[in-house]
């Protein structure tokens, strides 16, 4: 993969295939509120930001993997949480690939049989075995085919036309993962890291906002302002929990630690979050 270095040399108009700019550039303008070609740059940056996560989210698994396949279960352990969050921050992308998508981050709710099903691989079934088995017995194959999965889900971004309506859509979608599986504890449920895939999420989303941001702001000021402030609420809640207030790479505190307080404190902006990036695409006249 190039690196963001690279990718910048080459402009950031680049990253998109001709055929996308086409489209946004001929787009019938009486569809949209925001002219097409304004749309290039924001979208042509969140590609970016994709593959700068996609490139630590293959390194990051290749040293988690690594660890579950030496058999070092601490190593592994440690390395669960801050692996995720890369595919976190861009589940709006990674989920266009509903097959991958599948292999590496379904819960054992999806199949009939649970952490029995064969077909029950990714992440969370190697988050059961290490922190609900602790251990990393029969796990070598699952390794395998998570490091397998996420090279080819890097394989797949390349090349990948990145649809506006889609980039401005995940905001909302990200925020509403987060209020429907994140807040009630039931992602990481074994590893209680739930913080870590909530911090992803915000990050992911508030990329989104903060790329088209100033499209948004011409068409409503204040809709921008009150998406910013909830942004904020949440940030500042979810620092709380943080173990070294001035190194975010050291992660969160159990799950088990987020009082019921702080989890209907954080209920209320994500909602609401949700809810106001839901219209994000409209305001952007992307409907």
């Amino acid at each position: 993969m190039k690196t963001t270095r690279q990718w910048m040399a080459t402009g950031a108009v680049a990253l998109l295939p001709f055929a996308s700019i086409t489209a946004l550039l001929t787009a019938p303008t009486a569809q949209a509120a925001v002219a097409p070609e304004a749309l290039v740059g924001p979208v042509a940056d969140y590609k970016l930001y994709v593959l700068d996560n996609l490139t630590q989210l293959v390194g990051q698994t290749q040293a988690f993997t690594d660890a579950i396949q030496a058999g070092d279960v601490e190593k592994a352990k440690t390395l669960y949480a801050p692996t995720r969050v890369y595919y976190e921050r861009i589940e709006p992308i990674a989920e266009l690939f509903a097959d991958l998508d599948a292999s590496i981050d379904a819960r054992e709710d999806d199949y009939e049989k649970g952490v029995e099903d064969p077909n029950f691989t990714g992440f969370h079934r190697l988050e059961y075995a290490l922190f609900h088995d602790d251990t990393t017995e029969g796990m070598d194959d699952y390794a395998q085919g998570l490091m397998d999965d996420v090279n080819d889900l890097d394989s797949r971004v390349q090349g990948l036309t990145f649809p506006p309506e889609t980039v401005v859509g995940g905001a909302a979608a990200l925020m509403e993962e987060v209020a429907a599986t994140k807040v009630s504890g039931e992602e990481d449920r074994y590893s209680r890291t739930d913080l870590w895939d909530f911090q992803g999420n915000v990050d992911g989303a508030r990329e989104i906002f903060e790329l088209f941001k100033p499209l948004a702001a011409q068409e409503d000021a204040n809709f921008v302002e009150r998406v910013q402030d909830n942004f904020d609420d949440v940030e500042e809640t979810l620092a709380d929990y943080r173990l070294d207030a001035d190194d975010p790479d050291a992660g969160f505190e159990s799950y088990d630690e987020v009082s019921d307080a702080d989890r209907r404190a954080l209920a209320g902006p994500v909602t609401v979050l949700a809810e106001d990036l839901s219209t994000l695409r409209g305001l952007l006249g992307l409907n």
